[in-house]
C-alpha cells in the first residue's frame, strides 16, 4: 500500500515515515502541495495524509484542486486546529478523515484502515496488479519481482525505487525526483546513492541482454522497453 504524506514539518514527517515503513507501507513525502501538483498528480496513491498548515497553498486547497481534477484518493486530513467548524470545513472540500495533532500512533493506523476499507468497498472488481514487460514480472501486491520466472531479492528500497521508475513508465525522472520520492530527500545533497541503487537494480533484473532502465545523461533515469 503506497502513501503520499504531505507534510512540512521535518520532526513531524520523520515520525509519520518511520511509523508507517514500519508496518509495511511504502512512503512517499511531499513538503508543499506545489510539489504534489507538479510532480506526483499522475501517480496512485492508496492514500494522502495531508497536513493543513502548509506553505503556499494548504491542504484544503489542494484537496479542492485534487477532487476538481477527478482525483478522489481518500485523503486523511492533520492539523492542530481542532476547533468543530476546522473538521466541518476539510470534511466538505474533499477530505475523507480529520485527525488532530498531536495523536497517537495506533489511532492514525485505525484510521487508515478504516479508509482502506471503504475506498475497497467502492471497488468491487480488483484489476490485476502484475506488470509484465519481457522477462520481467513485478507483482505489486504482493511486491515481488521475477525474472524469467525465478523470484529475484529485492530490498524494500530497491522495490519501491523499481516501482517509482515503472509508474513513470517512458518519462524521465531526475535523481532529485527519485531522491524524493524513495528516500524523502527534497534536494540535491550531492549524494551518489541514486545511482548505487539504480546499479543494485540492473544487476539483479537486467539479464539476457535486456535494458529496462536507461541513462538519460545529465538529467536521470528513464524505464522503458
Amino acid at each position: 500500500m503506497q502513501i503520499l504524506v504531505i507534510e512540512d514539518d521535518k520532526r513531524i514527517s520523520d515520525f509519520l515515515i518511520k511509523g508507517l515503513e514500519e508496518n509495511g507501507y511504502i512512503v512517499t513525502l511531499c513538503k508543499s502541495a506545489e510539489d504534489v501538483l507538479n510532480d506526483f498528480l499522475n501517480i496512485q496513491f492508496d492514500l494522502i495524509i495531508c497536513d493543513i498548515m502548509l506553505p503556499g497553498i494548504d491542504g484544503i486547497q489542494l484537496v479542492q484542486t485534487l477532487r476538481f481534477k477527478n482525483n478522489f484518493t481518500p485523503v486523511l486530513m492533520l492539523s492542530a486546529l481542532n476547533s468543530v467548524q476546522d473538521k466541518i470545513s476539510a470534511l466538505d472540500y474533499g477530505a475523507d478523515d480529520y485527525i488532530t495533532k498531536p495523536f497517537h500512533f495506533d489511532e492514525l493506523l485505525s484510521r487508515i484502515k478504516a479508509l482502506t476499507r471503504r475506498n475497497q468497498q467502492k471497488v468491487p472488481e480488483k484489476t490485476s496488479n502484475i506488470k509484465k514487460y519481457d522477462d520481467l514480472e513485478i507483482d505489486l501486491d504482493q511486491y515481488k519481482v521475477f525474472v524469467n520466472g525465478s523470484e529475484v531479492e529485492l530490498s524494500p528500497r530497491e522495490f519501491k525505487l523499481l516501482n517509482y521508475l515503472v509508474e513513470n513508465e517512458n518519462k524521465t525522472v531526475t535523481r532529485v525526483q527519485i531522491l524524493n520520492a524513495v528516500w524523502g530527500i527534497t534536494f540535491n545533497n550531492h549524494t551518489n546513492v541514486v545511482d548505487v541503487y539504480i546499479s543494485y537494480l540492473r544487476n539483479k533484473i537486467e539479464k539476457n541482454e535486456s535494458k529496462y532502465i536507461h541513462t538519460v545523461k545529465g538529467v536521470g533515469y528513464m524505464f522503458k522497453l
